[in-house]
């Protein structure tokens, strides 16, 4: 019988010890209360000083993690278990939560400041009324390149990276969708062609291009494109404009013959236990100042109309990076392609990694 409730008294001990470890894993993991959100983003993509500001402003503390491409950010999210008040996925990743019940609906009477948004940016067809998300930074794919190692040329289109005599000059961003998409735009298909004829002949001049890549990489290319380890780098505006404010040799240019558009969105996933702490934050990030701020520390572009007269006449006026989306027909979004056909894009890109090894 003492050896029964010695045993009884050992699984008590051990259950209680696992519930403890267990709220602890969820205190760093993503628990929310009324007194806490937490945010789940991109790595370096909001000004540190305004999360502080929001804490001090709400007395809400965040909890903030990141993640580095949306398909993993969707992947937590699907399987449960960690709770996210606010996600900040790309366009065909809201489209794909959308339909996948993974968003709650927001309630737009809680965001008084999305009246600054751009209209342009809103009511999109990824998310028709903004029911699910609401914008947060936008910007394109393009070229960056450095004009003195190219003896003065210009780069104005995906076909000038094909140059022979650009050989091991290429920096290429370590993406399905942006590489692929480069490949048909270069042969004026659109970047969601799903097409198999058009997507191997996309494959295979990509493959002809392997002689002028110098390396597919992250985060570095960055530094190595602003260190002049190469004259020009495949990456997106928010990268290219950090890497010019270290090298003013350097340019940024969209292909003429189309690239990405692409959006960021706050949105609240169905793991939220902070709902109302999730809208108070998206409409604190929505603030003119605040959306101007972060835009200056990020460096992407701000949907948000009323916080560019707080934003430098520099940055604000500048075309590359703010230009006239109207007048561009062949920006494209990337639209969500399906579980078999992004696999097979997935597929195409590795060949293409491994090609020539």
């Amino acid at each position: 019988m003492k050896q029964l409730i010695r045993m009884l008294a050992v699984i008590v001990i051990v259950a209680f010890g696992l519930m403890y470890v267990a709220s602890r894993l969820n205190a760093t993991q993503g628990a929310s209360s009324k007194n806490t959100i937490t945010v789940y983003n991109w790595g370096d993509y909001i000004d540190p000083d305004l999360v502080s500001k929001f804490e001090k402003q709400t007395g809400i503390h965040v909890i903030y993690q990141t993640f580095d491409s949306n398909e993993a950010m969707m992947t937590k999210i699907a399987q449960g278990g960690t709770t996210f008040d606010v996600a900040v996925p790309s366009e065909y990743a809201v489209d794909k939560m959308k339909h996948d019940h993974l968003l709650l609906p927001i309630d737009h009477s809680e965001l008084p400041n999305l009246k600054y948004i751009n209209p342009y940016y809103l009511n999109l067809s990824f998310d028709p009324h903004n029911q699910y998300s609401v914008p947060y930074f936008w910007g394109t794919v393009g070229i960056v390149y450095n004009s003195s190692m190219l003896g003065g040329k210009k780069i104005t289109s995906w076909n000038d990276l094909w140059d022979k005599n650009l050989r091991n000059q290429v920096l290429l961003v370590d993406g399905a969708r942006e590489v692929m998409g480069m490949g048909l735009n270069s042969l004026h298909y659109s970047l969601n062609d799903t097409n198999e004829a058009h997507l191997q002949q996309a494959k295979k001049k990509l493959d002809s291009l392997t002689p002028n890549v110098k390396a597919i990489v992250g985060d570095e290319i960055k530094m190595l494109l602003a260190n002049q380890e190469a004259a020009i780098g495949v990456v997106w505006s928010g990268d290219a404009s950090e890497i010019m404010s270290q090298n003013d040799k350097l340019n940024y240019v969209v292909p003429k013959e189309g690239s990405n558009l692409w959006f960021d969105n706050m949105v609240i996933p169905k793991t939220a236990r902070n709902i109302k702490g999730a809208e108070k934050f998206m409409n604190f990030m929505l603030d003119p100042k605040n959306a101007a701020q972060n835009a200056e520390y990020v460096g992407y572009s701000t949907p948000n109309q009323a916080a560019l007269k707080y934003l430098p006449k520099s940055v604000s006026g500048d075309k590359r990076f703010y230009p006239d989306l109207g007048a561009n027909k062949n920006l494209e979004v990337y639209k969500d392609l399906g579980k078999k056909m992004l696999a097979h894009y997935n597929e195409l890109y590795l060949e293409f990694k491994m090609y020539g090894k």
